[in-house]
């Protein structure tokens, strides 16, 4: 049918989905330098995460009591902890903790946020009345207090941190995902395929979520680096990952009884949280001008 191909021509025009769109998008990022920064600070995080056991010959959770409490040095790079853990391993490994955490629970945010944002927004009426006012009532606790009360209810430990943490971006997701569906269904082309008789699965599927794509990815950026602050909140307070993983926050929370002798031990692991939500922060920064037509126009 030509008048529906012209249709799908039209509605791939809004969303960098062809090569050269792409690359647009990608020579804008890689003008910005501070994107460039966070970009090269996560490749880093990733690629120490995924090698760590051929970058440091230590165990991270094996225990070395003769060598506690040991300063900085060539052979212990970040120092030991009080068991004679070494430091900078625990480190390398949490990485692995803190970027699962990030990333899954985003796609728990995705996987619930954008079927029910898509057809809250594009269905509207009762259905979107009844989803709108659920949200409102997830919405009115504070993310981290909601993952709280979530992890009280689940337990303990890394996986009911990712569930409980995925729970609290789903209200997020919802909201932004409607918002975009309102705003892509008005557009003509929109209303072409619906006078073609194109059902309602395909329009949503090919012409409506692709060009909500820009929105998403850049909130996933920065939900990444939100999950990952909220995860360590939880491990520091004891709620997240249990000894002897080595996580993140749970270093910190641990480490506060040695800050006068050995403060190294809640420097290091407070460094690396704040590096990698730096990380996250910039890249989102910059793949929100780049996803943006106009900035791509002006820049």
């Amino acid at each position: 049918m030509p008048m529906e191909k012209k249709v799908d021509q039209i509605s791939q025009l809004q969303t960098p989905k062809s090569d050269s769109e792409i690359r647009q998008v990608w020579r804008h990022l890689r003008r910005n330098r501070m994107a460039m920064l966070g970009l090269v600070i996560l490749a880093l995080f990733l690629v120490c995460s995924i090698f760590a056991p051929f970058i440091t010959p230590h165990d991270p959770i094996k225990l070395d009591l003769i060598n506690a409490l040991q300063d900085p040095s060539s052979e212990n790079l970040m120092g030991t902890d009080w068991q004679g853990r070494d430091v900078f391993t625990r480190i390398l490994y949490g990485g692995r903790i803190s970027l699962a955490i990030g990333f899954i629970t985003v796609a728990i945010g995705l996987a619930v946020g954008i079927p029910v944002g898509t057809l809250s927004g594009y269905y509207g009426g009762k259905l979107d009345l009844f989803v709108q006012r659920i949200i409102d009532i997830l919405i009115a606790f504070p993310g981290i207090l909601l993952a709280i009360v979530v992890v009280t209810i689940l337990g303990v430990g890394v996986e009911q941190v990712m569930i409980a943490v995925g729970i609290s971006t789903i209200p997020i997701y919802t909201r932004l995902v409607r918002g975009s569906v309102l705003s892509v269904k008005e557009e003509g082309y929109v209303a072409a395929a619906k006078s073609l008789g194109i059902g309602d699965a395909r329009i949503i599927i090919r012409h409506i979520l692709p060009n909500c794509l820009g929105p998403i990815i850049v909130m996933s950026t920065f939900r990444i680096a939100t999950s990952i602050l909220w995860a360590a909140g939880l491990g520091f307070l004891g709620l997240g990952a249990q000894p002897p993983d080595p996580e993140w926050g749970a270093m910190l929370s641990n480490g506060r009884e040695y800050m006068r002798s050995a403060p190294y031990l809640t420097t290091f692991p407070g460094l690396a949280i704040f590096l990698m939500v730096l990380g996250f922060n910039l890249l989102g920064d910059g793949l929100r001008d780049a996803l943006d037509p106009r900035s791509r126009k002006y820049g």
